[in-house]
């Protein structure tokens, strides 16, 4: 089974009840496609720097970064997996970004928009897009 990090920066103590039912809500239908963990971080690129798994590809979201489609990001999953990749750690920065550091130790940098999320909707965004992927790759009706 794949493994998924999700590694969060400066996110601090989330007094928003709909976005921590909105994360369990994914976290528990990602449950049947992955091994998912979400780690929350303090902002500093040595922060994250210090969370990364030592044998995971990791996806830093940029807005820099290159834009793909519900499809592509599955087949980009798929690929990975098929290269032999078992985990997948992803990287949302908190409000003030991240540094160079962070984009030189990624593997690959992914935008979502060349718009500005709150990054604690960002995780939303983002584990709705993995549940979606995983549901595409498993031929799933989810995606339509």
């Amino acid at each position: 089974m794949l493994n998924i990090n999700i590694i969060c920066s400066g996110t601090g103590k989330v007094k928003d009840s709909y976005y921590r039912e909105a994360w369990a809500e994914y976290e528990k239908r990602l449950g049947a496609y992955c091994k998912l963990k979400c780690i929350e971080v303090g902002e500093k690129d040595s922060d994250i720097l210090a969370a990364l798994p030592k044998r995971s590809f990791v996806i830093a979201l940029a807005v820099n970064g290159k834009q793909l489609s519900s499809e592509e990001l599955a087949a980009k999953i798929d690929n990975l997996e098929v290269q032999g990749n078992s985990e997948i750690t992803f990287i949302i920065g908190s409000s003030e970004g991240y540094g160079k550091s962070v984009e030189d130790a990624s593997d690959f940098l992914l935008s979502f928009s060349k718009m500005t999320f709150p990054h604690r909707l960002m995780r939303v965004i983002l584990l709705e897009q993995l549940y979606r992927a995983m549901n595409i790759n498993a031929g799933g009706k989810y995606h339509k």
